[in-house]
């Protein structure tokens, strides 16, 4: 049969019938997301849920996670150990079927966990299939037992190595490099974040997260043990410590009758903007759902209901809003869900309908409690939300100023952008320049196709401290918004961004690699978080990395962005290189700029990504907040190693 014959000969020989672990070796994200930064995280949250899930059972209260020398990952509980007697339909050990099997486990037999966490219920198997190498190691019933694969397949049946006094299951596995071609190096912060949040979502377990790849002066690993004995309670209190309350307690209960259990805490501070952080089954559910749908339902009516008894609402000429209950706000729901049901788009999204009403209802009864007991704070609340409304108006009528000013509104685009002649926007960037100067010059070394520039005058608004409207009326921060031909609110949601309007899909920030520089870069980032979340969440908003140095000898030329590359760089050149260190991007001439920062075959980009939603939050509140002694600690300890990538 010719070649052209077998290419169009389309028959049952045609279709691969790929087994489970074969499948998730070619079709990696389908499981963990991607095979990026976040999916190579992912692994290592598949291995800690099976032990969290022993200790929803009341099985475990110790779990151990460690980055080990080599890079790889170990994850050990003190739970019932993975059985190991043989299953009756596969033939070999029960281990072996959880090991090497997709869809096999303990979760599926609720006599066994009645609620379990794993956004996607994958498992071990799918981090076996994606390690070069992992090794099961199992405690139970007096014994010691063994079992190794490579990428999903086992090297040996599982056999007994000793005896032992412990109980529980000990993993350890190697990134695959030839799935996770990014990068198999493990963030001691991202995996440090979520250890921290488990910790707080199920109170009474210890989790201790030890890097073995770095030692201090006295020898020791670099080490956190987290252990909670409030809950939530303690969580909302890490959250906040940034912000100034302005209510005694934090407001909280744990209700636990019926099918579903749900935890709640909350507090109310001096701050402007709303933070609701909501988990199924530990899970952080990004796009909400109906269990935020639920707390936000019985917040809302029980304080609506208070406020209309207290009289305090008589004297308003307008509607109180949902929105304005949940100003200065910080809270957390947790619930428990047997079978959740996600949708959204990166699957984050509570669907269960019954959720609704046990939420509701929780928060409700929780509130109405709390607010007779505290009369001086059921008063300062309704008087905050009083406040929240009188400012929404005034920001509706900024919002509409805005609107009015975008390309959508017919307005023109601000008189400083220099726009670029590409109409798609997956084609385009634009650069937000620190400074006329640099903006200048900028304007001059781009490339006019597909680069847009706006330079921005001095630092922009501290929107952490600023009411809505005073960031609405803000002149900068206007023209960013109609630069990017974005707008805030809509009739169902005052703080919808229509981010399908956006005009560029790269937003790139480039400041002076100074102090100043990365102030401003904060201020920026601390803005999009706050008012265009969904750009850093679809993955448009870059930092641009201009490099520090100069080194220059003769007719050789080299870019250092650090003090190791400079220094390596003179020695290239004999040791008596001229260095020139850059103090800000306008003693960079055009060329220099375009060579060195804007061209995308040699520039680089740092794109800013959102690991935890909670964290972010913290970070931001205690960098541009009030509160100075917590942000000197965070600059001394993050100064040299500080990654802008959030």
């Amino acid at each position: 049969m010719s070649e052209e014959i077998k290419k169009n000969n389309y028959s049952a020989d045609s279709i691969q019938a790929l087994e489970g672990m074969e499948h998730v070796r070619m079709r990696p994200s389908m499981y963990i997301g991607d095979v990026g930064v976040r999916g190579l995280h992912h692994l290592v949250y598949e291995v800690v849920d099976n032990s969290i899930d022993e200790a929803m059972g009341g099985h475990c209260d110790t779990i151990g996670v460690a980055i080990n020398e080599d890079g790889s990952i170990t994850v050990e509980d003190n739970g019932r150990g993975i059985p190991v007697d043989l299953h009756k339909k596969e033939g070999v050990s029960a281990l072996e079927v959880v090991m090497t099997k997709i869809g096999a486990g303990g979760k599926f037999d609720k006599d066994s966990y009645k609620v379990s966490g794993g956004l996607h219920g994958v498992g071990v198997s799918v981090v076996n299939a994606l390690s070069v190498h992992m090794k099961s190691t199992v405690f139970r019933e007096g014994k010691i037992y063994e079992q190794e694969y490579e990428r999903g397949k086992s090297l040996y049946p599982v056999k007994q190595i000793g005896e032992t006094d412990k109980r529980g299951t000990r993993q350890t596995f190697y990134p695959d490099n030839t799935i996770f071609t990014q990068t198999t190096e493990f963030s001691y912060d991202t995996l440090s974040a979520r250890m921290r949040e488990l910790s707080f979502l199920n109170k009474g377990i210890t989790i201790t997260f030890t890097d073995k790849r770095e030692v201090d002066e006295k020898g020791e690993f670099k080490s956190e043990v987290f252990h909670s004995n409030e809950g939530l309670k303690e969580y909302i209190r890490y959250l906040d410590g940034n912000r100034e309350p302005i209510i005694t307690h934090v407001i909280s209960m744990d209700h636990d009758k019926g099918e579903i259990p749900v935890e709640v805490a909350l507090i109310y501070n001096t701050s402007y903007t709303e933070n609701i952080f909501s988990y199924v089954n530990n899970i952080n559910t990004h796009e909400g759902g109906t269990h935020l749908q639920g707390f936000r339902s019985g917040l809302t009516r029980t304080l609506k209901k208070y406020a209309d008894a207290s009289g305090m609402l008589d004297k308003l000429k307008f509607e109180i809003s949902g929105d304005d209950f949940r100003e200065g706000l910080t809270a957390i729901i947790s619930v428990k869900v047997a079978e959740p049901q996600f949708e959204g788009q990166t699957k984050t999204k509570l669907g269960n309908r019954e959720v609704v009403s046990p939420v509701s209802q929780a928060v409700g009864e929780m509130l109405e409690n709390y607010l007779e007991e505290n009369p001086n704070d059921a008063r300062v609340i309704i008087q905050k939300v009083i406040l929240a409304a009188q400012a929404r108006h005034a920001a509706k009528k900024a919002r509409e100023m805005v609107q009015r000013k975008t390309v959508m509104g017919g307005g023109g685009l601000p008189g400083k952008l220099s726009d670029c002649s590409e109409q798609d926007p997956a084609r385009c960037e634009v650069y937000l320049v620190e400074g006329d100067s640099a903006g200048g010059t900028a304007k001059q070394g781009r490339d006019r196709n597909f680069q847009a520039i706006l330079p921005l005058r001095g630092k922009i608004l501290n929107v952490e401290k600023a009411m809505h409207h005073k960031v609405f009326e803000n002149e900068e921060i206007r023209n960013i918004f109609t630069a990017l031909g974005v707008t805030v609110g809509t009739a169902e949601d005052s703080k919808a961004l229509n981010i399908e309007k956006l005009r560029y899909h790269k937003v790139i920030i480039m400041c002076d690699a100074d102090v100043d520089g990365s102030h401003i870069s904060t201020l920026i980032l601390t803005f999009f978080f706050r008012f265009m979340k969904e750009l850093i969440e679809e993955g448009h908003v870059y930092i641009a990395a201009p490099p520090l140095y100069l080194v220059k000898k003769g007719n050789k030329k080299e870019y250092a962005w650090n003090d190791v590359q400079r220094d390596q760089a003179n020695e290239r050149m004999g040791g008596s290189a001229n260095i020139q260190r850059y103090k800000g991007l306008g003693e960079m001439n055009a060329e220099q700029l375009w060579e060195t920062t804007m061209d995308p075959e040699y520039r680089t980009l740092r794109q800013v990504t959102i690991d935890s939603l909670a964290e972010a939050d913290r970070v931001f509140s205690m960098l541009m907040g009030d509160e100075v002694p917590p942000r000197r600690e965070f600059i001394e300890k993050n100064a040299v190693y500080a990654n802008i990538d959030a």
